[in-house]
């Protein structure tokens, strides 16, 4: 159809819905996607919406241990930090209350950084960990030389 495309990542639209909370457009955002595996997808940004690590994969005490330098406390939002939660608070990090807006994707989000040319980037997937079929190869090599 000749329409323009824009590549707009799943971190930064949690990022702009933590930003248009209550009080989430003075802090930094922490964005946490649930990555399975006892890990989270993350990225940090200032609360200017500005970039400042990541899109990373980690457990939450490596994402935990990753804070401390941080002057303040991020807003977290997002299924991984529902999902952990309890381990996430425990190290002082903030998450919005669990019926927030913010822990979902909101395609308004989305176009709007799309709009905004977000992404100057060609499009094209990042995979910030190797695929479970490569694993799964290893395993089964190794289960035969045994």
């Amino acid at each position: 159809m000749g329409l323009p495309v824009a590549g707009v990542g799943t971190l930064d639209a949690l990022a702009a819905g933590i930003a248009a909370s209550e009080g989430g457009g003075e802090r930094e955002r922490l964005p946490l996607l649930d990555a399975r595996r006892g890990e989270v997808f993350a990225a940090l940004y200032s609360a200017a919406g500005e970039r400042l690590w990541g899109p990373w994969v980690g457990g939450p005490q490596e994402l935990r241990d990753r804070l401390p330098e941080r002057p303040e406390t991020p807003l977290a939002a997002g299924s991984g930090a529902l999902r952990f939660r309890d381990e996430l608070a425990d190290g002082g990090i903030e998450i919005l209350d669990g019926a927030d807006d913010a822990h979902r994707v909101a395609a308004r989000h989305i176009c709007d950084l799309a709009e905004a040319g977000a992404t100057v980037a060609p499009l094209a997937p990042l995979y910030l960990r190797r695929p479970d079929a490569e694993r799964w190869r290893e395993r089964d090599t190794a289960d035969k030389s045994r």
